[in-house]
């Protein structure tokens, strides 16, 4: 008989919260088993749909006392294979399930292709899930993993399950940590060590899968984030770099500067001119502002021309719009601008901004003709 609690659940949607990480054995499925056994201890109806310990100790030993529902058993000509029991977790109908492995292709012949479509039946009939899944199993990163580790996964999960889920949680750890997990057989047995330190699990790869993992999940939040937070409150996640251009020559520099920052922060570079509506441009002037846009996007910025009378605020209504992080401008040699640059500017823009950073650059000597 159905139970009252099974009907109420039934008619919501369940949560899904991810546990995302870099590579095998960060720790997903340990701190997954950590936040389930704390939520039973709460008095949550708490069971094991799929667990894979792969054979770690302390994994196995995290999961005592949680009820497992037992595989469901394929036959396949000579071999019999198992496979998560997705009806019976759903007639069991727990407060929560943990599934390990979301991008796990199913048996052929198995009611789902893949092993994420049988949590979308689970959340379905109401039930939360706690799943698992590396970094490498996204679809659209599927290229960029393949160009990192020259490995091409075969096992992929839409975006969009990060998108949709409650809730998603890097488990970070160090390259270093990994690496020593790896090599004290807390994640493979000994004669695989070797060869996934030559090929998967070199420095390098877990280094730049390490970054994917936390951008990845920092886009996620902050999409959210701007989607559901104000403008004048919205707390930026990501860096991102905005170079303002003037006529002045040293403007050249200050691009340079300014996609460095970018380039070490990983951050989008943006440069701004704003145009004095009283003021004609000569063409030298408007040379070096086509010349200082071409250069922002040789670096893969956006480049911004705006008209306004009031220079400072235009500055600061793109640095709202474009969520900005840091500002980057300049101090010159000539006289009649030090004002402009070192006070006037930078006083309005620390009045006009909140939480963003300024990096007034010295500029280098530059031979001015005399007029």
């Amino acid at each position: 008989m159905t139970s009252t609690n099974s009907l109420i659940r039934s008619a919501r949607r369940g949560k899904h919260k991810i546990f995302i990480g870099m590579a095998p054995g960060v720790g997903k499925t340990y701190r997954m088993l950590e936040e389930a056994k704390m939520l039973k201890q709460e008095g949550i109806d708490v069971i094991i749909g799929l667990l894979e310990t792969h054979g770690r100790k302390e994994t196995a030993q995290k999961a005592l006392d949680l009820e497992i529902i037992p595989r469901k058993q394929i036959v396949r000509g000579d071999l019999t294979l198992t496979e998560m029991d997705t009806e019976a977790i759903i007639e069991r109908s727990p407060g929560l399930v943990l599934v390990d492995e979301l991008a796990h292709t199913n048996i052929p012949g198995s009611a789902t292709k893949k092993r994420y479509q049988d949590v979308e039946l689970i959340l379905n009939a109401g039930i939360d899930v706690f799943s698992t899944v590396n970094i490498q199993h996204l679809e659209s990163l599927n290229d960029v993993v393949a160009r990192i580790t020259g490995v091409v996964v075969r096992e992929r999960v839409p975006d969009r399950l990060l998108e949709e889920a409650d809730e998603v949680v890097v488990i970070d750890v160090t390259p270093e940590t990994l690496l020593e997990r790896l090599q004290d057989g807390k994640i493979y047995a000994p004669q695989k060590i070797q060869q996934s330190l030559q090929n998967f699990f070199q420095r390098r790869n877990l280094i730049a899968l390490r970054e994917l993992a936390l951008r990845e999940v920092a886009d996620n939040v902050e999409d959210d984030a701007i989607s559901s937070t104000p403008a004048e409150k919205f707390c930026n996640i990501h860096e991102r770099v905005l170079v303002c251009v003037s006529t002045y020559p040293n403007s050249m520099q200050l691009l340079r500067r300014g996609a460095r920052i970018a380039g070490y922060m990983n951050a989008p570079l943006y440069a701004v001119y704003v145009a004095n509506l009283d003021r004609f441009l000569t063409k030298e002037e408007s040379l070096h502002i086509e010349t200082c846009e071409k250069l922002c996007k040789e670096f893969g910025g956006e480049f911004i021309h705006i008209k306004d009378q009031d220079i400072p605020k235009a500055i600061a209504k793109v640095a709202q719009e474009k969520h900005i992080t840091q500002i980057v401008i300049g101090e010159s040699q000539r006289s009649r601008w030090k004002m402009v640059f070192q006070g006037s500017l930078t006083q309005q823009l620390m009045r006009l901004l909140k939480n963003i950073d300024l990096h007034i650059i010295a500029a280098e000597k530059i031979a001015v003709p005399s007029s």
